[in-house]
């Protein structure tokens, strides 16, 4: 991340000196508006107008995008046309001189091949056309040219060319945040597909055993947790959203204790203590459930062995303020320090079941490296694991309740 944000200062700074230069030409001092000298109003609206055009190119290069931003990235150089290109058209055209767009891709095969910047002449029949020079400035992001940024003048400038590039590097930052996000969202998307995956194996063969079990000998209670485990995998495997409430990863949480409990009997016993003000908070979708997946695994199906050794499972969520404070614990058989220290750091895979560092990662890529799981734990000492989840965080928002999802409301 250290890169993307150097390379914005590198790229703003002579953006805001092309600014300088424009606000030198066009500021009146009469338009201040009490914003200071010439070059302070050229500054503010340099910024202004940078400000106006980041959004849109924030979603990568495409033609709505180059039509949204084209505007605001002429008004910057100010120029009479600008237009937008990928590797194979022009995007956007805007301003004067559009009969130019043939000639413009024609000359494109240079630059977009090799990544430099060139200007030259325009050809043109029209006598009362006003662009006669182009500047090109490809946008290169990661040693590829997506595409350029072409700018049109009436003649020759070195500023202009000076300004074209200094621009383009601006655009080619927002379009590597873009790459950035993207990147991000294909990593929550993959590390969810693993998730599910590791779900599967695990957990159906188990629940539709005991479900089977049930068909002879009490067919009501073979239905019910057909339901039961209906619900859960519709939850677990629905496409809709990368984030989901507390109430409804608890709700998923109750169908898959059901299964459980079909199973150990018993052996398992549950307590929840819930706040309901936190019912609304939002997360990372499937982030608690492995946590109780775990629980499961390493408090009850670790004392199997034992003669039909039992096990007690806490669940609690409590208001903490800014923060909605989760605690799952079991007292089970617990796990050496060392070991979930390795498990954690990705050097050791758990054996089976959800591992606890996709669920700890997740939750600092979402909120930070202060918000990832806090875990105590010993051998045969129990397993406490707590997760502090921000009621508001900016980009967390639920996808709404899984029963309107499955209803396709």
């Amino acid at each position: 991340m250290s890169g993307f944000l150097a390379g914005l200062c590198v790229a703003v700074l002579p953006l805001l000196a092309a600014g300088f230069w424009l606000g030198r030409r066009t500021a009146r001092p009469e338009t201040l508006g009490g914003l200071g000298t010439p070059v302070e109003h050229a500054t503010f609206q340099t910024l202004h107008t940078a400000s106006l055009a980041a959004p849109p190119l924030r979603a990568g290069l495409t033609e709505e995008t180059a039509r949204k931003s084209a505007r605001r990235l002429r008004s910057l150089l100010g120029t009479d046309a600008l237009c937008l290109t990928d590797r194979k058209e022009v995007l956007v055209w805007d301003g004067v001189g559009g009969h130019h767009r043939t000639e413009i891709m024609e000359r494109l095969a240079g630059p977009l091949e090799t990544g430099r910047g060139e200007a030259f002449r325009l050809r043109c029949d029209h006598p009362d056309c006003p662009v006669r020079w182009a500047v090109v400035a490809p946008l290169t992001v990661d040693d590829r040219v997506h595409g350029a940024l072409v700018a049109c003048a009436p003649r020759e400038s070195a500023v202009l060319v000076r300004a074209a590039g200094e621009v383009a590097r601006w655009v080619t930052v927002q379009l590597e945040l873009a790459d950035l996000d993207q990147s991000r969202t294909r990593l929550i998307e993959a590390e969810i597909k693993a998730l599910r995956a590791q779900i599967s194996p695990h957990f159906i063969f188990n629940s539709l055993a005991v479900i089977a079990s049930f068909v002879r000998t009490d067919p009501e209670r073979a239905r019910e947790l057909l339901l039961e485990f209906a619900d859960f995998t519709r939850y677990s495997f629905r496409r809709h959203g990368d984030f989901t409430t507390l109430a409804d990863e608890l709700h998923a949480i109750d169908h898959y204790l059901a299964l459980v409990r079909a199973r150990f009997g018993d052996r398992l016993s549950v307590t929840l203590q819930i706040a309901p003000e936190v019912l609304p908070v939002a997360l990372p979708f499937l982030c608690l459930q492995p946590l109780v997946e775990n629980a499961v695994k390493h408090g009850l199906e670790g004392k199997t062995a034992n003669a039909g050794g039992k096990c007690h499972i806490s669940i609690t969520a409590q208001d903490a303020g800014a923060e909605a404070l989760v605690v799952i614990e079991d007292d089970g058989v617990g796990m050496d320090p060392v070991l979930l220290r390795r498990i954690l750091a990705g050097e050791v895979s758990p054996s089976g079941g959800i591992g606890l560092s996709n669920v700890d990662d997740r939750l600092r890529q979402v909120y930070g490296d202060d918000h990832g799981l806090v875990i105590e734990t010993a051998v045969g000492a129990g397993m406490k694991v707590s997760a502090r989840l921000p009621k508001y965080q900016p980009g967390v928002h639920s996808a709404g309740r899984i029963a309107q999802e499955c209803s396709g409301e």
